[in-house]
């Protein structure tokens, strides 16, 4: 058999390796994979350089199943995403919804969106093994909640400045959950660092399909509460909460207006209701958000709902 010395002499003369490990046809075993190791499939070869994690709320979640590689026969950079089953509940309200990864489903997405700028591109291939093994391209850009955090600058001067550019992008990034759910398929697992903007066009793009959900009565409900959070977190430049406020004398005084029925429905200790935070907030953008929030009779039921109520805000904030 060919071992990894050969292969990065045959395809990256120039590279050098602190180890040399082990070709791989069978992904079964994950965890036995790792650095200097070399995955082959369809006949190509990925040197893994490491294991992807993500990093959130200053914690960073290995993930061992996700491998940084190197492609030898191209030098691009890929991300090869190995078979990992997992199951747990997501809690909406007094609703447990069942969550699993399912990587059957993330192929279909990445076979349907192909060519779509909106969407991370990629194929996927069976290892030796029958493991379905997606093959993703690197995005080119940067999570769109630390693009965010990076704006220098007060909530007033980022909300006429900076927002409405974001809204018309975020837009269109519903306007892409809608055409899956159009074709039938969730995203699955949309949060805000699953929103890339692309370095060089600006666009958002939406990254890991894996997750699905059964059982909901609506079959895309956890999607559309998904966007709901991204939203409160780009209008408020962040996410508000009681903790928070209660920190300075100015935010106590804030404090003092949130009632129970401001809060997310999904995440109680998000602060829904803006407008008793920025009162500068356009009424119909605030009454978006509040769809969301504990006291409203009525929640969206399909990401077309939302984009029929968000379009009209972005008019009214480029009107302004």
């Amino acid at each position: 058999m060919t071992t990894v010395r050969e292969l990065v002499e045959r395809y990256q003369a120039k590279a050098s390796l602190q180890s040399y490990g082990s070709v791989y046809q069978d992904t079964t075993e994950f965890m036995n994979i790792g650095y200097g190791d070399v995955i082959a499939l369809g006949g190509r070869h990925y040197l893994v350089l490491r294991d992807e994690a993500e990093r959130r709320f200053g914690m960073e979640d290995p993930k061992f199943w996700v491998k940084r590689c190197t492609e030898l026969e191209s030098g691009e950079k890929r991300i090869l995403k190995l078979v990992f089953h997992e199951r747990f509940n997501m809690k909406i309200g007094d609703m447990e919804v069942p969550c699993y990864r399912s990587p059957e489903k993330e192929a279909r997405i990445l076979d349907m969106t192909r060519g779509d700028p909106r969407f991370m591109q990629g194929f996927s291939l069976p290892d030796s093994a029958g493991n379905n093994v997606r093959v993703i391209e690197v995005v080119f850009g940067k999570r769109l909640d630390l693009a965010v955090d990076a704006l220098d600058c007060d909530h007033p001067t980022y909300f006429a400045e900076h927002f409405p550019g974001i809204l018309a992008n975020f837009i269109e990034a519903c306007e892409a959950i809608a055409f899956l759910h159009g074709k039938g398929e969730r995203h699955g697992d949309i949060r805000r660092d699953h929103l890339f903007r692309h370095y060089d066009t600006g666009r958002y793009v939406w990254i890991d399909f894996d997750y699905t959900f059964d059982g909901s009565a609506n079959p895309f409900g956890v999607d559309v509460f998904g966007l709901g959070n991204i939203l409160l977190f780009l209008v408020g430049k962040g996410i508000h909460t009681a903790q928070s406020l209660a920190e300075t004398p100015g935010g106590r005084e804030l404090l003092s207006r949130v009632a129970p029925q401001d809060y997310s429905v999904m995440y109680r200790y998000r602060i829904m209701n803006l407008e008793k935070l920025f009162p500068y907030i356009p009424g119909p953008l605030c009454r978006v958000l509040q769809h969301y929030a504990v006291g409203s009779e009525v929640y969206y039921e399909s990401a077309r709902e939302l984009l029929d109520d968000l379009r009209p805000c972005l008019d009214g904030l480029r009107a302004a």
